[in-house]
C-alpha cells in the first residue's frame, strides 16, 4: 500500500495503525495467519481484510479503531533506531523548504525515517527523495519500510558518509536537508548538488554553537537569506482555579442599597412607635427615662391583646425587618467567597528544546 493515496478498504499487507487511545496506537502490517494482543484483548488480522478504514473492531475486552497510515502517525508510532523529528518541526521544515510535487530533496541522515515519509507525501507524484545514511543496518530497514509503504520508486536510499566523500550528485536538487554532527563540512558538496537555480537548505542543530559555525560557512559558500529558527511546542492544562474574594476592609452596611434604608424604618433612641404607625401624628417623642422606650405598654385591655395576636408587635415587626434586611445583606455578602473561572496552566514537565532549524537560499550565479 502508499502513505501518499487514501484508499477505503484494509487488505493484507497493509500497514495499519491501532488506534486504542490518544497516547497509546500500534502499527502493524496485516497477514492473515497472525493476531495482534492489545490491552483491549486479541485482534484477528483475517478480520480487518475487508474493513473500512477508520472503522471501530470489537476486541475480546473492548473496542479499538483502524486507522489508514498518514506520514503524521507514522512519526508517532515508527520503530526508533535514533532520535526522530516530530510534526512541529517536520510541518515548519517542508514548508520553508519550499517543497511541492515533483520536487527532487537530497537527505543526509536518514535515521528512522520520519522526516522522509514527510518529504516523500508531498513531493510525490513525479519528485524524488535521495536520503543518505552511514549505518548499514539502518540503511537496509529503511530502504525495506519504503518498499512496504509503496515508496519504492520514489526514493533512493545509500550508505554514504557524506561528510567525507559527499553525496555523488551534481545539479539535481531543489531542496537539501541536512542532520549531521559537522553539517559545516557538507555544505560545499551541497553547493554542488543544487540545480543551477539554486535552491533552498536546511541545517538541524541541536547546540547554538554548531548554528554559528554552520551560519558562517554558508556565508562564505556564497549562501543568502541565513535564518535560524527553534520551533517549541507549549501545551496547557485547562483547569478550574478557586480564587479566594480579596478582603479590602468593607463593612456589610456597604453592600444594602438605598432602597432598604427608605422601606426599613430604623428607630431612634428615646422614640416610640405605634403598632399602626402611618407616618401620622401618632409618633410621640418622649425622654429617655433609662428605660426601654419600645417596651410593650401592659395598660391595654384584653381586646387589645386579641388585636396583639392578629397584628404582629412594634418590636416583632422591627426584628422581623431586621431579620429581612440581614437576610438581604447575608445574600449579598455571601456574593461567592471565592472566584470560580477555567484557565490554562502550563504542566511542570514540558517537551523542551530538540533543535535549531537553519535555513539559507543560494540564488543563480
Amino acid at each position: 500500500m502508499s502513505f501518499d493515496h487514501y484508499k477505503k478498504t484494509i487488505e493484507e499487507g497493509d500497514t495499519v495503525i491501532l488506534f486504542l487511545g490518544f497516547d497509546n496506537m500500534i502499527q502493524f502490517i496485516v497477514d492473515k495467519s497472525r493476531t495482534h494482543q492489545t490491552k483491549y484483548g486479541a485482534v484477528k488480522h483475517k478480520d480487518l481484510i475487508g474493513v473500512r478504514y477508520g472503522s471501530k473492531i470489537q476486541c475480546s475486552k473492548g473496542y479499538a479503531h483502524v486507522l489508514h497510515p498518514t506520514s503524521e502517525l507514522w512519526t508517532q508510532n515508527l520503530p526508533h533506531r535514533t532520535q526522530i523529528l516530530y510534526s512541529t518541526d517536520i510541518s515548519f521544515i517542508t514548508f520553508l523548504l519550499d517543497l511541492k510535487p515533483g520536487a527532487v530533496v537530497v537527505e543526509a541522515g536518514t535515521g528512522s525515517g520520519s522526516l522522509s515519509h514527510a518529504l516523500l507525501r508531498i513531493i510525490t507524484p513525479g519528485g524524488h527523495l535521495h536520503t543518505f545514511d552511514f549505518h548499514e543496518q539502518r540503511v537496509q530497514k529503511a530502504d525495506q519500510e519504503f518498499k512496504e509503504h509503496g515508496f519504492g520508486d520514489s526514493v533512493t536510499v545509500s550508505q554514504r558518509d557524506v561528510l567525507t566523500d559527499g553525496f555523488g550528485l551534481d545539479g539535481i536538487a531543489d531542496a537539501i536537508f541536512l542532520d549531521l554532527p559537522a553539517p559545516w563540512d557538507v555544505v560545499q558538496h551541497a553547493k554542488k548538488a543544487f540545480k543551477r537555480l539554486g535552491g533552498r537548505l536546511c541545517s538541524f542543530s541541536p547546540c547554538i554553537e554548531q548554528v554559528q559555525r554552520v551560519s558562517d560557512t554558508l556565508h562564505k559558500q556564497h549562501f543568502s537569506e541565513i535564518q535560524t529558527y527553534e520551533c517549541l511546542t507549549r501545551s496547557f492544562d485547562v483547569r478550574t482555579i478557586n480564587m479566594p474574594m480579596p478582603d479590602l476592609g468593607c463593612s456589610t452596611d456597604s453592600y444594602s442599597s438605598s432602597s432598604h434604608s427608605d422601606s426599613i424604618h430604623k428607630p431612634v433612641i428615646g422614640q416610640t412607635v405605634d403598632d399602626d404607625d402611618d407616618g401620622g401624628d401618632d409618633t410621640k417623642k418622649k425622654p429617655n427615662t433609662g428605660k426601654s422606650p419600645l417596651r410593650k405598654d401592659t395598660s391595654h385591655s384584653e381586646a387589645d391583646d386579641d388585636d396583639d395576636e392578629d397584628e404582629p408587635t412594634t418590636k416583632q415587626a422591627r426584628n422581623e425587618g431586621n431579620k429581612e434586611v440581614m437576610m438581604k445583606k447575608t445574600s449579598l455578602h455571601k456574593s461567592p467567597s471565592s472566584y470560580v473561572f477555567k484557565s490554562g496552566i502550563t504542566p511542570n514537565l514540558m517537551t523542551g528544546h530538540t533543535g535549531y532549524l537553519t535555513f539559507a537560499t543560494l540564488f543563480p550565479e
